[in-house]
């Protein structure tokens, strides 16, 4: 049993079941056991691996999109490219390379920000980015971002943020909870608040007992936050994410450990626990502040912005193991079978402006 884990219990037994929300929270955060807090996640040695991690191709079409979208507001000077929730740095890196490329003036001039709560990620970016030319700055939120135009992006970000569920009951939606069984163990249960049936999709009231309603407040507190400072400050935004389009009902909450699925409950603080992320939730805040709002899927994303020519110029002049291997990265970030159809894009910006690769759609 993890430490995390006997603490939560005692808790529960002292206080009661707690929401879905504050496990998540707690298994992720906590500051001396949580998830986040006290191990490295990514890659082949961690518990999960992410698309900047796989190939150097997402970072430099995201620094493609990144540089249109700067483009598409005249080039403003100051500005700040920020990524929120950077991991160890991966993608801004391959960013901050591929900028320097199309502009080599770019990344000297511009604010280099990261968005990152953790000190020991932070740690691990700043070494990552200790060599190239740009100039990172750390923040621990966005409200303390400088007031300039903002081109900030954000990869598997909101996936991790808590999320609150509800299940159909015999007498309404009450809210999941984490409670114990009669041995003591971590189980779900129904708590004893409710949700306003205004809050719920359409077709909720008939669904079959035991169907679960998620929401996210904090996720939707969050782009809140980001859609004001477009709003105010000018600039555009890209997430990317595994979710769905459409809202609806259905138990997303999931655990991995060591890159395979673990039992939600199983080992608080040593597992990472995410849900998928709903882009209509957050479409629906960004429009709400006025601004443009596009998704598509990952795949559709990458290829749109040129994956498939940067697969070709990278392999043209290499050996057949390189080619074949930068057919395996493009077939897992863009293949329907791989990361390419769960993985959905929500890219934000003012009205009228439209950016690749959305403007090629119309």
């Amino acid at each position: 049993m993890t430490a995390l884990k006997e603490r939560l219990r005692e808790l529960i037994a002292a206080a009661g079941p707690i929401s879905v929300s504050d496990y998540m929270a707690s298994c992720l955060f906590d500051p001396d056991a949580g998830y986040y807090t006290t191990r490295e996640p990514f890659g082949v040695a961690g518990d999960f691996t992410t698309a900047p991690e796989i190939s150097q191709m997402f970072g430099e079409l995201v620094a493609v999109w990144a540089y249109s979208a700067w483009a598409a507001m005249d080039r403003p000077m100051p500005m700040t490219l920020a990524e929120i929730g950077p991991g160890r740095g991966t993608l801004m890196a391959d960013m901050l390379r591929t900028l320097d490329r199309l502009d080599t003036g770019f990344v000297t001039r511009a604010r280099i920000a990261l968005i990152e709560a953790s000190p020991r990620l932070a740690a691990l970016q700043k070494e990552r980015l200790a060599s190239g030319r740009g100039r990172p700055t750390w923040f621990s939120e966005i409200a303390a971002l400088p007031a300039t135009p903002l081109v900030i992006v954000g990869n598997e970000l909101f996936d991790a943020l808590p999320v609150r569920q509800f299940v159909r009951t015999a007498q309404g939606w009450p809210e999941r909870v984490v409670g114990l069984d009669n041995d003591g163990a971590l189980r779900f249960m129904a708590g004893a608040a409710g949700i306003d049936p205004a809050l719920l999709p359409h077709g909720a009231m008939d669904a079959p007992e035991g169907a679960i309603f998620e929401t996210a407040p904090a996720r939707e507190a969050l782009m809140a936050g980001i859609s004001a400072r477009i709003v105010r400050d000018g600039g555009a935004a890209l997430f990317i994410d595994y979710g769905h389009l459409r809202p609806g009902l259905g138990d997303t909450l999931q655990a991995v450990r060591k890159h395979a699925y673990d039992d939600a409950l199983a080992n608080p603080g040593e597992a990472d626990l995410t849900s998928h992320v709903d882009f209509f939730a957050l479409a629906r805040i960004a429009q709400a502040h006025g601004l443009e709002v596009r998704t598509t899927t990952q795949g559709a994303f990458l290829v749109g912005l040129g994956l498939l020519e940067r697969a070709g110029a990278l392999g043209a002049a290499a050996d057949e193991a390189t080619r074949e291997r930068l057919r395996g990265e493009v077939e897992r970030l863009a293949g329907p079978e791989a990361m390419g159809d769960l993985f959905k894009v929500l890219c934000v910006t003012r009205k009228g402006t439209v950016l690749p690769p959305f403007a090629a759609q119309g």
